[in-house]
């Protein structure tokens, strides 16, 4: 049965591109569908990825969210956005696993995910790249590493950039207390950082490669060696 489109007066938080999109997928248009997944999947999927910390489960459940979604779409009243209301289903979905996880064995992490992607160029050298990657790795280490209580608010605030609002109510938690855990999810973060970050820095500016060729052929030439 075709379930009726959202009201224009019921309208909070969400756009008109939001009720749209949703008002077709009551009508099941599998172009609506398509659409909300393309929109919304790379956050979903990092957000339960900061959470779960295992790129196989956090795909399983934003898969899993969006088919909680999906079937309860006429829940939809626009209050939030539909990125927040389909977060706010990720990141409980993704809690739940978390919980479920503790009570019986800790799943395997995989350290070559990736949280925060850095704009990697192919044409840059190679060492560059290498070591953005390095440094890459140890920012989604240290992410890791917080407790789950920290890491949640540290994901949605600092990698999906929501603001404070946003993330309270993502999380259904005061303001208040976003900003407190916050500040203690920067200070270990920061911390982990500092005990790592010597290794790293040695290799954040590389002068191997093509810059060393260059310099080598520079001053060569200004000794007389090379035409």
């Amino acid at each position: 049965m075709r379930q009726p489109a959202i009201e224009t007066a019921e309208i909070g938080a969400a756009g008109a591109g939001d009720i749209a999109l949703v008002s077709r997928a009551l009508a099941r248009d599998p172009g609506a569908f398509r659409a909300i997944i393309k929109t919304h999947n790379q956050r979903l999927y990092r957000i339960a990825r900061g959470v779960v910390r295992n790129d196989a489960e956090a795909e399983d459940i934003v898969q899993e969210a969006y088919m909680r979604a999906f079937a309860n779409l006429g829940a939809f009243r626009g209050e939030a956005s539909l990125s927040t209301w389909l977060s706010r289903i990720v990141i409980n979905e993704a809690l739940g696993r978390l919980r479920k996880r503790k009570r019986i064995v800790s799943m395997p992490e995989n350290p070559e995910a990736e949280i925060i992607r850095f704009p990697l160029n192919p044409g840059e050298d190679p060492e560059r790249t290498m070591a953005q990657r390095q440094i890459l790795g140890l920012v989604e280490r240290a992410t890791d590493s917080l407790p789950d209580v920290y890491r949640t608010v540290f994901v949605a605030r600092v990698i999906e950039g929501l603001s404070i609002e946003e993330t309270a109510e993502l999380l259904g938690i005061r303001p208040e207390t976003v900003k407190t855990r916050l500040h203690r999810a920067r200070a270990l973060v920061r911390k982990a950082l500092d005990d790592e970050i010597g290794p790293v820095l040695l290799d954040a500016f590389p002068f191997a490669g093509r810059r060393c060729e260059r310099l080598t052929r520079v001053v060569m030439t200004r000794l007389g060696f090379e035409p």
